[in-house]
């Protein structure tokens, strides 16, 4: 298998074919319709249906539904454009009844999937379902240079779909990893863009978290339609990858409620379901390590969270995230056993050998396109890194070639590698310690 292969079957989710193949009551589908319609000014039934992300044949099938409720009428205009369609307007109690509609919630547009609905997809796409090989797992690594039992580690991990704690040294590629992860998973899953739940809409589908990879949408001249291949109030998309640092704070983990709106917002793990979260620089947010983690409890043992509503009613989703944990502090510095045990697979990573730092020390030069001087490298092996215990970081090789890169354009030299740049480099690296008057 290549590494560009899927690494899991992902079932899509099939087209509603009936109104009540949508799981919604027919009011909330006709009142979205109404809100839709008043909104957006659209009179089609061919706008309307991608709008409100249900196949035509449904969308007629509401319109014609709140005709005979006198709430929408036909003008009686066919749109040349449009193949000849017929044109519809909200009539004063169509459009009495949106604005009531709209008071209560402001959603409108894409009709939203019920939750048990989404429980069931979410299954289908797992990513504790997801099977990686060696070679997927090295392609999404990319150009990290990594010691070999490195992997060996991740493998396992990755594939168990359970939490990992990457924890060593600032400045080792942690960070790098985690998003190397993310790359490996090569498929793709489906989010809704809206979910419902008791009557109350809760946004998910976020294009600053999710990139979508294909619509659904039907080409007049194609003589096989498309948009019926899955249901289109999911978005085709990548394996979701939320990342989040130091500004992590435990309101993000719970819906968010828009009280002008009347409708929540997914909570960043929720947004995550059937990718990666990952938790980067763990140590230097607001709440404590142990706090954050401790919010996680009952998701990272039973693959669910509980969420409350405005209301104060707590209701259960679905838990299907790989979650990853970076931290440079060592783990029981900042939590207890029991928080450790919860995290499955905890994972040290270290600074490169010597072998392994002239090799990403030479990949770097190669790719600045500095060419790479023997005094130079002679100095800083046996000068310069002695001064730290040959302690070697993944960071070093980049900031120092910048370092020298940067003085060589002020200068307006050619690009070059020198014992002075060297020394020059290595002073903006660490700062000495001394005393500063006030």
């Amino acid at each position: 298998m290549n590494a560009e292969a899927a690494v899991s079957n992902v079932s899509s989710p099939p087209s509603p074919r009936s109104l009540a193949d949508t799981g919604l009551s027919i009011v909330m589908m006709r009142d979205n319709l109404l809100k839709s319609m008043f909104r957006t000014n659209q009179d089609q039934v061919s706008a309307l249906s991608k709008i409100i992300c249900l196949p035509g044949q449904l969308t007629q099938e509401l319109v014609d539904l709140a005709r005979t409720q006198k709430l929408i009428t036909a003008t009686g205009t066919m749109h040349a454009t449009a193949a000849n369609e017929m044109g519809y307007e909200l009539t004063d109690a169509g459009k009495a009844r949106a604005l009531d509609a709209l008071s209560q919630s402001e959603y409108y547009g894409a009709m939203p999937v019920p939750l048990e609905h989404y429980q069931i997809q979410v299954k289908r796409q797992s990513v504790r379902d997801i099977h990686l090989n060696r070679e997927q797992l090295m392609s999404g690594m990319g150009h990290l240079i990594l010691p070999p039992d490195l992997i060996d580690n991740l493998g396992p991990a990755v594939t168990s779909g359970r939490s990992i704690l990457l924890y060593g040294p600032p400045g080792n590629g942690k960070s790098a990893i985690s998003h190397g992860i993310r790359a490996a998973l090569a498929d793709k899953v489906y989010v809704p863009r809206a979910i419902e739940y008791s009557g109350q809409i809760i946004t998910v589908y976020d294009p600053i978290v999710h990139s979508a990879a294909e619509a659904a949408v039907d080409d007049p001249n194609s003589l096989r339609r498309t948009s019926n291949k899955f249901d289109n109030r999911y978005v085709y998309c990548e394996r979701p990858s939320v990342i989040t640092g130091g500004e992590l704070s435990l309101d993000m983990l719970d819906l968010k409620y828009n009280p002008t709106a009347r409708t929540y917002q997914a909570s960043l793990q929720l947004k995550a379901t059937g990718g990666i979260f990952i938790v980067d620089d763990l140590g230097r947010q607001a709440e404590p390590p142990q706090k954050l983690v401790n919010r996680w409890i009952v998701p990272l043992e039973e693959a669910r969270d509980i969420l409350t509503l405005q209301s104060g009613e707590k209701f259960t989703v679905p838990f299907d995230t790989l979650v990853i944990f970076s931290t440079n502090f060592h783990p029981n510095q900042i939590f207890d056993g029991a928080a450790l045990r919860r995290i499955f697979f905890k994972i040290k990573i270290d600074g490169p050998s010597q072998e392994n730092f002239l090799k990403i020390f030479a990949m770097v030069a190669r790719k600045r396109k500095i060419p790479l001087d023997e005094a130079a490298m002679i100095y800083l092996m046996n000068v310069k890194f002695p001064t730290i215990d040959d302690n070697y970081a993944n960071y070093q090789p980049i900031f120092l070639i910048d370092q020298m890169i940067a003085v060589c354009e002020f200068e307006g030299i050619p690009y070059q590698m020198t014992p002075d740049l060297i020394e020059r480099a290595w002073g903006n690296m660490f700062v000495r310690q001394e005393d500063i008057a006030h």
